[in-house]
């Protein structure tokens, strides 16, 4: 019987590959950073997307979603989690409820799959020093909100993902019928409306969009817009197509001094000056205004800009364009940070503001000039009642009705008072990508005495 060697041959050491990184592991991790942006600094989702990043445009891309997408249907999303979590999650882990909000948020709602989702929700909890406690927790949730998905889906009503104080204002002044549509249109990713210099047919069949009634070219919004053709040579901008109506209520302005107040980032004064006005754009913040100056380079749009607070502005014009400060409830289908950054306080102080604004036409407008004002909001503090208060104050100005045949497509927003009021509701369509637009509220001014 042979005896063992004393010395052996040694057996090569085996070195295990360190575990590749998980694809759309940093996009997932940006996105919570978005959500947690919004929801725990208060800081807006635009703000927060302008931070520096390594991610590749594919990743910064899917980040954006999947943080929007979880802010419109977070309503929903809470709902569906708290009935997974009958002991509710423990205190004082943020990043834990964030990953199962952003999950659940793929599960249901993108076309991402499953297991991706879900194991890079695992090992996002794993990797929180406070939260890894809690991935089999979180395993077992997302496994179950995906086996259930189609029940879920049964389950979705649009109306739990507005903010309570939205839903609440919104049925008093809109009714309930129409807070349900307004909620059905927002729960969808909005589409991408430009406006061009010229020949809007021509553009729309060049890029695969359409034509809205009011002439904005409509796209899907797919892809980076500095990729598409015209962008670089400036033959267009982005612009929500109610946001394209308030400068076209000035009428012909060419050769007149116009003021565009509180300009940023210009899509109105890009529109001022196409139409052939001398523009003087003010805005109060010098970085806003750099971007506004850059927009006009782009659309080789020539401006007189002014950092400066409006207030301080000294006429007269033949017109002014404000496009107020406001709380930007109409915009919640492409800023749903805005119903959870807002509150009814906000729709108080902006109000005041506003009407400080409006207090300033007389000074600012030569006799006989004509003013458009706007807000991007839902709010009537905001819109009709601002300008009923403003008339019964002010001797020197008298409302211009707005006619429903002065502009093509605009008839069915024109209101029985002479405002232009759009809803989000409005121009509904089977598919969602296709349909509805900002919430506005536009009115025209003339100076009389």
């Amino acid at each position: 019987m042979s005896k063992r060697p004393f010395f052996h041959k040694a057996r090569p050491k085996t070195i295990k590959p360190k575990p590749a990184a998980h694809p759309g592991l940093p996009a997932r991790r940006r996105a919570c950073d978005l959500v947690e942006a919004v929801m725990l600094r208060r800081r807006p989702l635009d703000e927060a997307l302008e931070q520096p990043t390594e991610l590749d445009a594919l990743d910064r891309a899917l980040a954006r979603k999947i943080a929007a997408t979880t802010l419109r249907r977070l309503g929903t999303i809470d709902r569906l989690l708290a009935e997974r979590l009958a002991k509710g999650l423990p205190d004082g882990l943020p990043r834990l409820e964030t990953v199962l909000r952003i999950a659940a948020c793929q599960i249901l709602f993108l076309d991402v799959p499953d297991y991706a989702a879900v194991d890079s929700a695992v090992r996002m909890v794993e990797n929180d020093r406070k939260a890894k406690g809690f991935a089999g927790l979180a395993n077992a949730v997302l496994r179950g909100l995906a086996r259930d998905r189609e029940e879920a889906r049964a389950s979705l009503d649009p109306l739990d993902d507005l903010a309570p104080w939205l839903r609440e204002r919104w049925t008093a002044a809109w009714g309930a019928e129409a807070t349900a549509a307004i909620a059905a249109i927002i729960a969808a990713e909005p589409p991408l409306d430009l406006t061009v210099k010229s020949d809007a047919e021509g553009w729309a069949t060049k890029l695969g969009g359409t034509l809205t009634p009011t002439g904005s070219v409509r796209l899907k919004a797919e892809g980076a817009v500095p990729d598409l053709a015209g962008y670089a040579d400036g033959a267009w901008w982005v612009q929500d197509a109610a946001a394209a109506l308030p400068a076209r209520l000035l009428g012909d302005i060419a050769g007149l001094s116009v003021a565009d107040l509180c300009a940023a980032p210009g899509g109105k004064t890009a529109q001022l000056a196409a139409a052939g006005a001398h523009v003087t754009a003010v805005d109060r913040s010098p970085r806003r205004l750099e971007r506004l100056t850059e927009n006009m380079e782009r659309l080789k749009c020539e401006v007189a800009v002014r950092a400066m607070d409006a207030l301080d502005l000294e006429g007269p014009f033949d017109a002014v364009l404000i496009d107020a400060p406001c709380t930007a409830t109409g915009t919640v289908r492409g800023h749903p940070d805005v119903m959870h950054l807002k509150s009814v306080a906000d729709v108080e102080g902006l109000a005041r503001l506003q009407a400080r604004l409006l207090d300033r036409l007389p000074v600012l407008l030569k006799p006989g000039g004509r003013a458009v004002y706007c807000t991007c909001s839902l709010e009537p503090e905001e819109g009709e009642a601002q300008i009923a208060a403003l008339l019964a104050r002010e001797p020197r100005l008298a409302l211009d009705p707005i006619r429903p045949d002065e502009l093509p497509g605009i008839a069915p927003f024109v209101t029985a008072a002479g405002h232009l009021r759009t809803l989000p509701s409005h121009w509904p369509d089977a598919d969602p990508a296709r349909a509805g637009l900002d919430g506005f509220f536009a009115v025209r001014l003339v100076r009389v005495a």
